[in-house]
């Protein structure tokens, strides 16, 4: 407590604002276990950049954090281009304090001499990764939290790529961070060097995802869509992209359509939750809709609702999606002649359906850890390759290379594109799916998340994440554990025979048990959220689309049985 308490004291310094002071100097006083929980640590660079909870300290989001992170990453821009005009461009979701953020955070790379192109008003995610190529810029920031609660905030760094940062850079990066003082922040801008963009940009990026989503599918005309952005950034985009692409029959859900950071009418702005997409279910059931779409605050996650066997509308998740859009893409690619040189990709955590997808049109399936800067990465170390489509599980996916990074918007088009051929065709999107299930084998998913916060939290995850390394699992329903992946270590060892393998991929604290049916057992904390997620994969042959019920309440069964075996129920 004493090294947080003379932490905690050096924000009461003239540097601080007197608002900043008063509280840290209210919480000494009164309330010293949140005091240590907003400063017994700084903000860290997990999978998706810094996001956390809005206040004072130096584990919370504010002006001081974002502030010191950007003259850190200003200090390595001006070393690493020295000769340039540095510029970087700023996008803001719809969070509290996103737009002030984004100012201060724009004050600070100007009062570096550094060129701003700052949003004028709030943009989707996609919509900022396209802009760092399109304006020719060594970084990019966006302000968001993603789906996270309303008091979260977040700040996502961009390379020139237009993909987040990765190892070694987000190293070096934050190596400078580290070396500074809050003093050394220089919040004096520099107006002049600070340009508003929008509706150029807006343009560009619009026709590059119909460009990249649209490929002139049938029945366009008697499709019917309900959109919800959620109070989100997902309202300026995707209601005009579709319009381009040819959709007429656009049902907004108006109640969700105002840009608001409390997200007033979902429990989480999460389209991965069922909850959040109720309002639009409810509105497509009642005009008798062929599809539901639903994004999360900042645009790059996508949840898709489809008429099922029944003819009602069921949810679908991020591993089924990702399954049928990557498989449109690969055919559309084959009619135009495949080189050879293609490539799909995925993640650890994923649905392995997709190396059999692979397989099955002969191309490759890269598989990276969690999160899209590791697939923008792909791309960018792999030029002579040519990426088709990519996504993964948490409801997230990448259209080509046009965008660095998950992309709702263009997945929106490229999910209706889908199904209105599919429907003009006699099909649908969920038949279609089940036919994958046919072809390449059915694969069933499963996600466990715990969520456990402050310290305490912490300490219990990783406690957790020891036992399943010290007291490995040996069996899972029934079935032997053959293989155990450490990516914490680099190892993967096979249970039976003692053989161990190499990963040749950067570490990560995750752990993935594969046993002798293929069921698949993976355990990870969050990068960005006080959770421990576990992530489970069930497979069986499926004939014929006729036995798809019948296998699906067995797969479900067994997955029952798993999450009870565990305890994780």
């Amino acid at each position: 407590m004493d090294s947080v308490l003379t932490t905690a004291k050096s924000w009461l310094s003239d540097f601080f604002d007197q608002e900043v002071k008063e509280e840290i100097q209210q919480l000494i006083t009164n309330d010293p276990e949140e005091l240590k929980d907003r400063f017994y640590k700084n903000m860290e660079f997990g999978t998706g950049g810094m996001r956390g909870l809005m206040g004072v300290g130096t584990n919370r989001i504010n002006k001081y954090t974002l502030g010191k992170s950007t003259q850190g990453l200003s200090n390595y821009i001006k070393r690493v281009y020295p000769d340039e005009q540095q510029k970087v461009v700023i996008a803001y979701d719809c969070r509290h304090n996103s737009d002030t953020l984004a100012k201060t955070v724009a004050n600070v790379f100007s009062a570096n001499g550094i060129k701003v192109y700052l949003f004028s008003e709030l943009r989707t995610t996609p919509e900022l990764s396209f802009a760092v190529r399109y304006l020719d810029c060594q970084a990019g920031i966006v302000l968001t939290a993603s789906h996270n609660p309303p008091e979260y905030n977040g700040y996502k760094v961009y390379w020139t790529d237009g993909g987040q940062i990765v190892p070694p850079q987000d190293g070096d990066i934050i190596a400078e961070i580290d070396k500074l003082l809050y003093e050394d922040i220089n919040f004096e801008s520099n107006e002049n060097l600070i340009e508003m963009i929008d509706a150029d940009v807006d343009e560009a990026f619009m026709n590059a995802s119909v460009a990249n989503g649209n490929f002139d599918a049938a029945g366009k005309d008697d499709f019917e869509i309900v959109f919800t952005s959620l109070h989100g950034t997902s309202i300026t985009a995707i209601p005009e992209v579709l319009k381009r692409a040819g959709y007429k029959n656009v049902t907004i859900i108006e109640e969700q359509a105002i840009p608001d950071g409390n997200f007033p009418t979902v429990e989480s702005p999460n389209p991965e939750e069922p909850e959040a997409l109720s309002m639009a279910i409810k509105k497509a059931e009642e005009i008798g809709a062929d599809m539901v779409v639903g994004t999360d605050p900042d645009s790059d996650r996508l949840g898709i609702a489809v008429r099922n066997l029944d003819g009602d509308i069921e949810l679908l998740n991020g591993n089924q999606t990702m399954m049928l859009m990557t498989k449109f893409l690969l055919d559309k690619r084959r009619e135009v002649g495949m080189q050879g040189n293609e490539f799909i990709a995925s993640t650890i955590v994923s649905t392995p359906m997709m190396t059999a997808l692979a397989d099955a049109y002969g191309v490759e399936c890269k598989v990276a850890l969690t999160g899209f800067k590791w697939i923008a990465k792909m791309i960018k170390d792999f030029p002579d390759q040519h990426f088709v489509g990519g996504g993964e599980e948490s409801f997230g996916y990448m259209v080509g290379d046009f965008v660095r990074d998950k992309d709702a918007v263009t997945a929106t088009l490229l999910a209706c594109e889908i199904a209105a051929d599919a429907k003009a065709k006699g099909s649908s999107f969920y038949k279609e799916l089940i036919q994958c299930y046919v072809d390449y084998g059915f694969y069933m998913e499963k996600l466990i998340s715990m969520t456990k916060k402050g310290i305490s939290g912490a300490e219990e995850i990783k406690q957790m994440m020891v036992d399943y390394r010290e007291n490995p699992i040996k069996e899972i329903d029934g079935s032997k554990v053959v293989w155990i992946h450490d990516y914490n270590n680099s190892l993967a060892t096979n249970q039976l025979t003692g053989k161990t393998e190499t990963i040749d991929i950067p570490k990560s604290n995750v752990l993935i048990y594969t046993t002798a049916d293929g069921t698949r057992m993976a355990a990870r904390p969050s990068g960005t959220e006080p959770k421990i997620k576990f992530y489970f994969s069930v497979n069986a042959k499926l004939d014929e689309p006729g036995n798809f019920i019948g296998k699906r309440t067995e797969l479900q069964n067994k997955l029952s049985r798993i999450v009870s075996e565990l305890n994780l129920g």
